[in-house]
């Protein structure tokens, strides 16, 4: 990184020249970035200084003692509302104009996307420039009118005599007075004229048009601030106190009124109307419901009725109690309120003992001594503190609150003072919790500027040219500095540092989330969102008992929580908070990590090795040594998701031991799975008469049509034949058991869908047949149309080969029979022989034996050994045992090498006349290609865990397989689909190109650790706006920009990551996830 990542590059510096000067004076443009006329920028200039033309103008005539005040508002007012619909109309006449009469203009294609071609001073192109016009009708009449309004109250607020008045001088009447009208005229071109882009945007479109209105809003306010006295204030507080005193006449009725719709709007609402909307209709139907509170949702029954029902008494008692003795205006240490703050006191004191310790560090400062070294004991710790902490759940702010004001009544005994003459005991709860919320504030954004500050220095790879510069200014103007930070907590707005440098600015006022939209509603989707989908429902069950009993510390609203695991990082926000719920939002961050993204990972694994993994070395209250990171490690949770091993198959798939044994094993693997697979089949049948029947059924279409999709589009890529002319070189070889690289790069993975291709013959071939072939072919027409080297013509009315009819010896053969249609492979009779003599029989006998079928009413009692002694029943499972080794291995008896083997896996070998008929036999294939992978497992696990002593262990592996594992590719479907499920195991088998290596990966779903720390709010706020300001602002989006490098403090690539699309790339977003918490 350091000095020579630019914060915006060179395109981009100019287009935010030309945006900035357009931003301060709310629309004008005055650098276009091309020649324009000069009555371009004279008409902008008059329109901008309009306002204040009718305002001096009003002005004038008050000055003069011709109208009053407030005439003199109506009269600019009135004027500047007929000049901006004169404007809308204007605008709406040009683009009429150009419809009617349109031009023909050549565009030169080097010049500016934005460059315009002017003809007069009022043409129709130059009105459309200078005024772009609203997109609705509505628009043009309402802004017109806000318009006229602001233009009135603005002469009416800097009337001179007004102005002196209030500053008593000449000087300070000329200045409000110049500045004030510059301000109004701002805002009255960003309405009428052209709207500016703002640096508080939100998203990239401004569907209705309320942009426009922001300026205005913002001069409505401080003028708001003069009236209110007289108008505003008035009114609300007289009606509303009329209507309180007319309904609730007692000052009692207000205090438990107001008590009981606290705690009522506390609860979470839409899902306890929802869970007892659902409990009264089971209820009604007299039947039990079925899957209506499902994963982590409320219920709410009779005990859940009763014990709301139970805190809302209390809690209206203790309010009356309250009222009753804080009317007093005796205070004494021997009262009934004294003793009532001492009780709160050793409440608070407990409450935060018994948060406290559940973390791993004390307040996040120091080791806490009481957490267990050992992380395997974290869960019944847990378990210890929830008995505990069950009674005080989120009750922790208002305790807190109150507390203070016990003890701020203790010390101030004096009556006489403010806040016991002016201020009852409500009033003082509301002040003491605004100035706890905005000190917690305070002291977070103090921590993430001094962060910034400090890294910016220390972190080697931080330090730019101007940071000598930028940290000198901070230390010279550090009031205004804590200045800054105190006005960004009071108007709890976001402290944003300009491209994540010490250059400080106060943000706008955002929502908790910081982005518009539905939660969830958008993710970076790809094939890892698939294990953050798998584990969400687990981690949330876990974060429910971890909030419950206060082991993430003090969660509000707003708070962000990171979770890690392996490679996997999960960011949490807290977007709501109630007495018994809480929503969280939970995203999950990409897998696959750049260098920024690593060197981010690492420091948090770092920060969680020292706190968790390190503690047998560390001593008692020892300090956290990563206190000034943003992220504070608090404690692990036990999560049900998959762990990930990787390993290198070096000295295994390159051993010739072992490959030797591969086409044995998968013999008897394939005789294992196409007995079963037959056994399967018998299931449906009832008899064996039937079994005539069902033989005449066509087999079910492939369910797992994917790899065999794959297997033919890589067969495709690399088999020897040449499909197009461009394919065709000198250099090319038909004879290649391997194929090129110019074949295997020409067509990416993910594209796997077969395209229409345009055979084309090969140069000096010899045609045997026209190039008009039919859609339909036989497997020969398939085999032989490309190329004909040699091989004999197939003539195109060749009739279907009729097989001859099996005469079983046993008649429940039939159920075990594989279908006629795999059995027509074109083998040699030699192959035939040579097969029967590597057929396993033994093996063959005890897989018959493991039948037992079940199914059948009536069977003999010698059924299995009659169908070990069919020699036709043998004979067919030689032939389709022969079938798959003919499409897999070829004919030659050689040991298949690492390539072909990994190639075979991966269902993508080299053309042959046997594969190309196994590929028309979709299921087939698939039970080959499921036999291969098993075999491939087996061959890993026996060199693993020692070789297989007997059949029936090698049952128990197949077995095995067959039900706790799934072996494929990480690019399967059927993978994604069986993490989904939870299959207890999965693998699949890689090639490192780079590296030359085979690598395996082995996926466990067990319940493990998840170690998780709480993050500093304000920082991930403050690089949230910043990020919003650099992309929707000034629009850099380079990739290489400094705001998105590494910064192992800030952790500034993963929380640009965190941000939802599309500033951010999560590839995955939770709904609103709602946890009960008791």
């Amino acid at each position: 990184m350091g000095p020579d990542v630019p914060l915006l590059n060179d395109y981009k510096q100019e287009f935010f020249l030309k945006r900035f000067p357009q931003t301060v004076l709310g629309g004008p443009r005055f650098k276009l970035g091309y020649c324009a006329p000069p009555y371009i920028y004279v008409n902008q200039i008059i329109l901008f200084l309009t306002p204040w033309v009718w305002g001096g103008v009003g002005t004038l005539l008050f000055q003069l003692g011709v109208v009053k005040d407030y005439c003199t508002a109506v009269i600019s007012g009135g004027l500047m509302f007929v000049t901006a619909l004169a404007l809308q109309v204007t605008n709406l006449y040009a683009k009429q104009k150009t419809v009617t009469v349109e031009r023909m203009q050549i565009q030169n294609p080097l010049a500016d996307e934005d460059e315009f071609e002017f003809s007069s001073c009022v043409g129709s192109e130059t009105v459309k420039f200078i005024i772009p016009g609203k997109k609705y009708i509505i628009n043009t009449v309402f802004h017109s009118l806000l318009a006229g309004v602001l233009c009135g109250l603005g002469t009416w607020y800097l009337l001179p005599n007004r102005i002196t008045l209030l500053y008593g001088n000449i000087g300070g009447t000329v200045v409000v007075f110049v500045f004030g009208w510059v301000t109004i005229c701002i805002g009255e071109y960003s309405l009428i004229i052209n709207t500016a882009t703002e640096t508080a945007t939100f998203q990239a479109l401004d569907t209705y048009e309320i942009t426009a209105l922001m300026r205005p809003f913002y001069i409505f306010v401080f003028i708001a601030v003069d009236l209110a006295h007289r108008l505003l204030v008035m009114f609300l507080i007289s009606a509303g106190t009329a209507i309180a005193s007319y309904f609730i006449p007692s000052t009692l009725g207000v205090i438990l009124f107001m008590t009981g719709f606290g705690f009522i709007l506390s609860l979470n609402l839409s899902e306890i109307g929802l869970a007892f909307k659902h409990t009264m209709i089971s209820h009604l139907a007299s039947s039990k419901p079925k899957n209506v509170h499902r994963g982590l949702r409320i219920q709410f029954g009779w005990r859940e009725f009763l014990f709301y029902l139970t805190v809302l008494t209390f809690a209206l008692m203790e309010a009356s109690l309250l009222h009753r003795f804080a009317g007093s205006s005796a205070f004494s240490q021997a009262s009934p309120q004294a003793i009532a703050s001492y009780i709160l006191i050793l409440l608070l004191i407990i409450m935060w003992i018994l948060r406290e310790i559940q973390r791993v560090y004390l307040f996040g400062v120091f080791r806490n001594p009481f957490y267990p070294k050992d992380v395997r004991t974290v869960t019944v710790f847990m378990e210890k503190q929830r008995r505990l902490m069950k009674v005080w759940q989120n009750t922790e702010n208002a305790l807190l609150d109150i507390v203070i004001v016990s003890i701020a009544q203790m010390l101030v005994f004096n009556p006489e003072l403010w806040w016991n003459r002016s201020l009852d005991t409500g009033l003082r709860l509301l002040l003491v919790g605004l100035i706890r919320d905005r000190l917690l504030q305070f002291v977070s954004k103090l921590h993430f500027a001094l962060a910034i500050l400090l890294t910016s220095w220390t972190e080697k790879k931080q330090r730019r040219k101007s940071t000598a510069t930028l940290i000198t200014l901070n230390v010279v103007f550090f009031p205004v500095l804590l200045a800054l930070i105190a006005i960004s907590a009071l108007l709890s707005s976001p402290l944003l540092p300009l491209f994540t440098l010490p250059v400080f600015l106060v943000g706008f006022p955002r929502p908790v989330r910081s982005w518009p939209g539905p939660v969830g509603a958008a993710a970076c989707v790809c094939p890892d969102t698939v294990y953050y989908q798998q584990l969400v429902p687990s981690l949330a069950v876990a974060l429910q008992t971890a909030l419950a009993t206060g082991s993430l510390g003090l969660s509000l609203p707003g708070s962000h929580y990171l979770c890690r695991f392996q490679d996997r990082l999960m960011w949490i926000l807290v977007l709501e908070k109630g007495f018994t719920y809480c929503g969280l939002n939970i995203k999950g961050l990409e897998l696959q990590e750049t260098s920024c993204h690593a060197a981010e990972a690492h420091r948090v694994d770092e920060i969680f090795e020292t706190a968790f993994e390190h503690q047998e070395h560390t001593k008692i209250l020892s300090p956290n040594p990563h206190f000034g990171h943003i992220l504070t490690p608090c404690t692990v949770v036990p999560v049900r998701l998959y762990s990930d091993a990787r390993n290198v198959l070096s000295g295994i798939i390159d051993s010739h031991d072992h490959l030797k044994h591969l086409k044995d094993d998968f013999i008897k693997v394939l005789v294992w799975m196409l007995v079963q697979y037959c056994y399967k089949k018998s299931k449906t049948w009832e008899s064996p008469g039937s079994a005539d029947k069902n033989k005449q059924r066509s087999f079910p279409e492939n369910q797992h049509s994917s790899a065999v999709e794959r297997s033919r589009a890589l067969r495709e890529e690399d088999n020897f034949s040449v499909d197009t002319v461009e394919d065709w070189t000198d250099d090319s070889d038909i004879f290649d058991s391997e194929p090129s690289d110019r074949t295997k790069d020409r067509k990416e993975p993910g594209q796997l869908g077969p395209t229409p291709k345009v055979y084309l013959s090969i140069p000096g071939s010899v045609e045997t047949q026209s190039q008009d072939f039919p859609q339909e072919m036989s497997p020969e027409d398939k085999i032989y149309r490309a190329v004909v080297l040699g091989l004999p013509a197939v003539g195109k009315g060749k009739q279907p080969e009729v097989l001859p009819q099996i005469e079983f010896s046993c008649s429940y053969s039939e159920l075990l029979s594989i279908p006629e249609e795999w059995r027509t492979a074109p083998v040699p009779h030699s192959k035939v022989s040579e097969m029967r003599q590597r057929f396993p029989e033994e093996w063959y006998h005890f897989v018959l034996s493991q039948l037992d079928f079940f199914h059948l009413k009536e069977k003999p009692s010698n059924l299995l050994a009659d169908l070990m002694e069919d020699k036709a029943l043998k004979d067919l499972y030689i032939h389709g045992v022969l079938s798959c080794c003919f499409g897999l291995f070829g004919l030659d008896n050689t040991v298949p090498a690492p390539s072909h083997v990994f190639r075979a896996y991966t269902g993508g070998i080299p053309w042959s006349v046997g594969l190309d008929w196994l590929m028309d036999k979709p299921e087939l294939f698939q039970l080959a290609l499921k036999a291969f992978r098993y075999t491939f497992k087996l061959m890993v696990d026996k060199a693993s865990l020692g070789p297989v002593e007997n059949f029936e262990e090698l049952v128990n592996y197949l077995e095995e397989y067959d039900s706790a594992w799934y072996i494929g590719l990480v690019s399967d479907l059927e993978w994604q689909q069986a993490v989904l499920q939870e299959k207890p195991y999965l693998f699949s088998l890689g090639h490192d190109p780079s590296m030359g290596i085979y690598t395996g990966r082995v996926l466990t779903l067990q319940e493990l650790l998840v170690q998780v720390g709480k993050l500093n709010a304000e920082a991930v706020r403050g690089q949230w706006a910043n990020l919003s300001w650099e992309l929707l602002y000034a629009t850099n989006d380079d990739e290489e920009r400094y705001s998105i490098q590494a910064h192992p403090v800030l952790l500034r690539n993963l929380t640009v990551q965190a941000a939802d699309p599309p500033l951010g790339y999560p590839v995955y977003s939770s709904e609103l996830l709602q946890l009960p918490l008791l």
